[in-house]
């Protein structure tokens, strides 16, 4: 977006955060490229969606979707070098021994480095800090599949820690070119594809990651007939936690572990030995 003079569309909703997960919803089937999310004065929430001309839903249909949650919504046409911008706003993620950068930081030891500019997620948020703080408690070694891989984050991560195969998928063909992008930036094998989660399994291998949100982690738990044997699950609001655990408990995952941080949560669910 925004690169070779295309107008780029700068599109913010805000809405009750009572609403929240509703919204969240309706935004997975609506927006093109993923969204950034922060938090509105008072009890609002705002969701800020980019876009070429046409790519954005249009207000009708979108005030149609968020009904009476919808507090506000405006639309701005974004500088053609808007990405240089990010920098200040993308500081180095801190997952511990492994770190999260983007490609203008120093390098460290152990990174990630990811573009921020490319594709939804950007290693910064909370969901994606908790998933790392699970996976580096794992043994690493033998398949991995990242299901909803946004830009990548995780599944280069899996494979810089020692996971391969790594097999990543996303509904969003950006997100798909993004996570390319970024395993070739940090020279490790993830092959990426296209997947529609809610409609269809993600690929299976016997470690999953899968930062997505409560209601796309309760459709997968719903329709699973093939558990892998462990899976990091996060997205999540802390008072969510509990009911995805205990969907996937029925597939024959338990809880082994929670980790939270500010307002959200993630799990490592296991299969019994």
């Amino acid at each position: 977006m925004g690169r070779g003079g295309a107008r780029v569309i700068r599109m913010t909703v805000r809405v009750a955060r009572a609403d929240y997960e509703r919204v969240l919803g309706e935004l997975l089937d609506m927006t093109p490229a993923g969204w950034e999310e922060r938090q509105a004065e008072g009890d609002a929430v705002e969701f800020v969606l980019y876009g070429a001309a046409g790519e954005l839903p249009a207000l009708p249909d979108l005030r149609a979707a968020v009904g009476g949650a919808l507090v506000g919504v405006s639309t701005a046409e974004i500088d053609d070098d808007w990405g240089e911008s990010w920098r200040d706003a993308h500081p180095v993620g801190d997952g511990g021994p492994l770190r999260v950068r983007a490609p203008w930081h120093p390098p460290g030891a152990l990174d990630v480095v990811i573009d921020p500019g490319q594709a939804f997620g950007t290693g910064q948020h909370d969901t994606t800090r908790l998933c790392l703080e699970l996976l580096l408690e794992l043994e690493p070694g033998g398949p991995l599949a990242d299901w909803g891989c946004g830009s990548g984050v995780l599944a280069v991560a899996a494979a810089r820690l020692g996971f391969a195969p790594v097999l990543a998928c996303d509904v969003e063909a950006a997100s798909v070119q993004a996570t390319r992008a970024a395993a070739a930036a940090n020279a490790v094998a993830v092959e990426a594809l296209r997947c529609d989660l809610r409609r269809a399994a993600g690929p299976w291998a016997p470690t999953v990651t899968a930062n997505l949100v409560r209601q796309l982690l309760l459709k997968i738990a719903a329709r699973m007939e093939r558990p892998p044997a462990r899976l990091i699950a996060s997205g999540l609001l802390r008072e969510e936690a509990s009911e995805v655990a205990a969907a996937f408990a029925a597939r024959g995952l338990r809880e082994t572990a929670r980790r939270e941080g500010g307002e959200w949560a993630a799990l490592l669910l296991e299969a019994a030995a």
